[in-house]
Parts: C-alpha cells; structure tokens; sequence
C-alpha cells in the first residue's frame, strides 16, 4: 500500500512539472489571464495645460502615471497643430508606443490614416465619429462622454439663476438671454448649446439663447470677442464649447459695469471668474483611458474590458458611468435650489428616465434648410455612436449671431 502511495506521488509531481514547464515554454502576453505585456502608451495634445481643454486630458494622463507608477511608460507631445498631427503620431510610434492616446479633436482623419499602417499600435481618438467607416480597422477606437447630460445639467443651473434675476426684477422675461460661445456649426457644438438651453428651459421656460461661432476650437482673442459680443447684444449668462478661459474672464471683467454670469467646460472657472462663475461641466476622460491601458496589457480587445455604450470600435457613457460629471457649483453665484435641481436631473438621468432633445420645438440644419426636425416625436442622442449628433438650430428660441 505505501508502494503504491510512493508511486502515485512520484507521478503527480512529474505530470506537474510537465504542465508547468509547457506553460512557460507556451506563454504568450495574449494570452495571459492578467496581462504583462510591457505598455508603452503616447498621448498627443492640440494645446497644453494652460487651456482646460488640454487640462482636463492631462488629468486623466496622470490617474495613468498614478495608478501604474513606474510599470508603464507615458510619452506625450503638446501643442501640435492639425497639418502636424500625423507627424506627432508617426514619431510616438517610432518611440515604440502601443497604445496611442489622441487628444485633438481634429485629428481623427490622420491618426485612422495610420491605424493601417502600424497594426501593432492601438490608436484611440477622442470626440471623433469614424470609427466605424469604412475601411474600419481593428486597432483604431474612438470615444467621447456623452457630455449632452452635463450641458443639460448645466443649463439647469443657468436657467435657475435667470428665474432668479426674473424674481428679484433685475431682468424682464423678454430679457433672459443665454449666451453661447462656440467654435463651429458642427453637431459637436449644436448639440452642446441645444441641450444647454433646453436645460435652462426646464426650470425658466422663458429662456431663449443666442450663439456666436469662433471658427476656432482654440482662441483666447476669438473667444473673448465673441464673448463680448453677446454680453453687448443683452446676454446675462454665458457658456461656452471652446478651449480657453476667455469667456469666463470677459463676464468677471464684465461685471465691474453690470453682472454677467459664466457657467463653464473643461474645468472650473472659479480661479478666473470667482464671482460670476456658476457651474461648470466636464467630461472625464479616465474612466476609458484607464480601461484601454489595461485592455492593451491584458491583450483584449478594448470593446470587451471597457464600460459604456459600444458601437463596434467606438464607446461611450454619461453619468451613469462617471464619463460625465458637474464641477464646484459657486454658492456665491448660484440661485438657491440649484444643487438639489441639478441632483434630480442628474439622478434622471442615470435612470434613463429623462430624454434631453424633446419638445415642442423645430429645428433645422443651418448647412441644409431642407432638413428639418420635429421635437415632439424626440430625438435620442448618441444613439449610433459616442459623438454628438444632433445638427438642428431651434426655431423662435436660438439666434445665430454673425
């Protein structure tokens, strides 16, 4: 009996080493249950970090360097203009980076460009709607917050102040202008400053906006100008989609004559504005950058690791998933209630319970009057993919300023 104890034993550990010797021998990073594929990931910025827009990406650039210390490797470059943009991209993969991080929102014709290219390279583009046109490659992935929630949210903020003004008689109804800076007639931006204002509408129906474009994405001069010029044309709130803090120092500079408020993106405004700042929304951007990191490291698809809304290669998610969120309300400037209106919408949202784009309002593309839409039926934004789509400037209710 012992024997065969003896002998049973002997066998087991033989068989065990084989297993293990195999393993080893087999081993391969795709395969691996917990990824150490060695990382090397390259990030590639419009600006730096003195605009909030860069900021903002730059935050996210460092929850990575937090959260992997000295296990990866972060290359990035700033301040690259678009024609320079493919450039920027070639030089990070000659780096070896393999997993590349675009920030410009411009950028998503050249880096896809690429993507063919180099196919040992994953290339994630923000704020970029391509992925899924042809041809479509396996390691080219676009995301963007479903950053619509957050301007509603926002403009629940801005119209609760403007029925404030209302009440205490600073302004009339006829005069409860929102103000919108912005850098094209692109969804990106119509869809920004609609669902803005229909937030505001939900708490001060008498809300209407008027919107100046920049033709810029980033422009402190352009920016402030047409910041200045709606706080001229009677607006007493401004917003912005662009990349600077302009806007937010024109209202604090504004006010030594009058009081105009800011509600901002990217960041807070406080620092600049800390009396008329009241809000701001911006998208988080770590909760994909960390997942796609990962993802690379694991040698998984990142579709399969990351959590959103997935259309193929392209993702995307709002409050429900922290992409979205609300920063430092200014209890200085805001309408008492806000906090707790900005809750519930908030709370809506998350349970799918509130549909932003719906109304009784008509809208129409201003690049093809032909195309028109009607609010009542609803309109379900991000539905096919992580960027904005809706295109339809609202009749009777928004002016487009020239």
């Amino acid at each position: 009996m012992k024997k065969y104890e003896i002998v049973s034993l002997v066998s087991v550990l033989t068989a065990f080493l084989m297993v293990a010797v195999c393993a080893v021998f087999f081993y391969s990073p795709e395969r691996s249950a917990v990824g150490s594929r060695e990382l090397k990931v390259g990030f590639v910025y419009s600006g730096d970090g003195s605009s909030p827009y860069t900021g903002n990406f730059i935050s996210s650039e460092q929850a990575l360097r937090t959260k992997y210390n000295d296990e990866i490797e972060i290359l990035s470059v700033s301040n690259v203009q678009n024609e320079k943009a493919e450039e920027a991209v070639r030089e990070l993969c000659g780096e070896g980076c393999n997993l590349i991080i675009s920030a410009g929102s411009d950028f998503g014709e050249a880096v896809k460009g690429l993507a063919g290219e180099y196919p040992g390279v994953q290339f994630c583009q923000a704020s970029c709607s391509n992925a899924e046109t042809k041809p479509v490659y396996e390691n080219y992935h676009t995301f963007m917050g479903e950053i619509c929630e957050g301007r509603y949210v926002a403009g629940i903020a801005a119209g609760m102040k403007l029925s404030e003004l209302i009440r205490e008689g600073t302004i009339a109804e006829n005069e409860a202008y929102l103000g919108f800076v912005t850098s094209f007639p692109i969804p990106e931006s119509i869809s920004g400053y609609t669902a803005y204002l229909l937030g505001a509408r939900s708490v001060c129906p008498a809300a209407k906006l008027k919107v100046r474009y920049t033709d810029a994405w980033n422009s402190y001069t352009k920016e402030k100008e047409a910041a200045l010029r709606l706080i001229e044309s009677g607006c007493v709130i401004i917003s912005q989609n662009t990349d600077t803090i302009a806007p937010a120092v024109a209202c604090e500079e504004a006010s030594e004559k009058r009081t105009v408020y800011h509600v901002g993106y990217h960041q807070s405004m406080m620092d600049v504005a800390p009396t008329t700042s009241i809000v701001s929304t911006r998208i988080n951007w770590t909760p994909y950058i960390l997942g796609a990191a990962e993802a690379v490291r694991r040698g998984v698809p990142i579709e399969s690791y990351v959590k959103g809304n997935i259309h193929g290669h392209d993702i995307g998610a709002g409050f429900d998933r922290d992409w979205v969120r609300m920063v430092e309300l200014n209890a200085y400037a805001a309408a008492p209630g806000t906090e707790e209106a900005m809750e519930e919408a908030q709370n809506a949202l998350k349970r799918g319970e509130l549909q932003i784009f719906r109304g009784d309002y008509k809208g129409v593309d201003p690049l093809d009057p032909s195309d028109t839409i009607d609010l009542r039926q609803g309109f379900k934004e991000n539905e096919n993919h992580s960027a904005p789509e809706f295109h339809y400037v609202l009749e009777d209710v928004v002016e487009v300023l020239k």
